[in-house]
């Protein structure tokens, strides 16, 4: 009979990088308000680019927030670590065949 494996989780489901993305989409959103309250209702910054920013922020930063994953803690590893890694194995088989 198979067991299921439970999975160890904290209270917050989301990663380092989840975070990452809605920090940003805040920060987008924040901007967006603040160009809304600059200057008459009928300007620049409050009809043209306060849309843009919010739009960016609730449609589009929001949900990439939300559906990315996060890589499992095998492939986090950057390039330099890697190549690193491979030199110590090509130094290792070589001082063996010595």
């Amino acid at each position: 009979m198979a067991r299921k494996v439970e999975q160890k989780r904290g209270w917050f489901p989301f990663g380092p990088r989840n975070r990452r993305w809605f920090g940003l989409a805040i920060a987008v959103i924040i901007v967006g308000y603040i160009f809304l309250s600059i200057g008459p209702h009928d300007s620049f910054w409050s009809l043209t680019l306060a849309p843009i920013f919010l739009g960016a922020g609730y449609f589009v930063l929001i949900p990439i927030a939300i559906l990315v994953r996060n890589e499992p803690r095998g492939k986090q590893q950057t390039k330099q670590q890697q190549e690193q890694k491979q030199k110590q194995q090509q130094q290792q088989q070589q001082q063996q065949e010595q």
